[in-house]
């Protein structure tokens, strides 16, 4: 993380932490937060299974058993893990690449 700090400027949310959040507003409605949150993980980080990429992409969306539903309907290779903590509601899929992508469901507050 602390090359990223140095060369540039993203920093980390707390001491110790390798990830940061940026805070936007959605165009429509400036009221509503939105945040891209920027994560490094270790090398031998296992988190990305079963692909082989070393990132992984987060898409924010509005009803995710919906969602992944109607993804597993088109032939879309759906995890059946799912985890919820207070900020919101998670799920994965994998790309016909075979590239994991994590779904967002927000609510309440940003992770800390």
């Amino acid at each position: 993380m602390s090359w990223y700090t140095t060369h540039l400027g993203v920093k980390p949310e707390s001491e110790g932490s390798s990830t940061t959040m940026f805070q936007w507003r959605e165009k429509d409605d400036t009221k509503q937060v939105g945040y891209t949150v920027w994560s490094n993980f270790p090398h031998d980080t296992k988190y990305f299974d079963p692909s082989a990429a070393p990132f992984m992409i987060n898409f924010r969306v509005k009803d995710l058993e919906r969602l992944l539903d109607q993804l597993k309907r088109e032939g879309v290779k759906v995890d059946d893990k799912r985890e919820e903590y207070d900020y919101g509601k998670f799920g994965w899929i994998i790309d016909p690449e075979g590239n994991r992508i994590e779904l967002w469901e927000p609510k309440g507050e940003p992770p800390p």
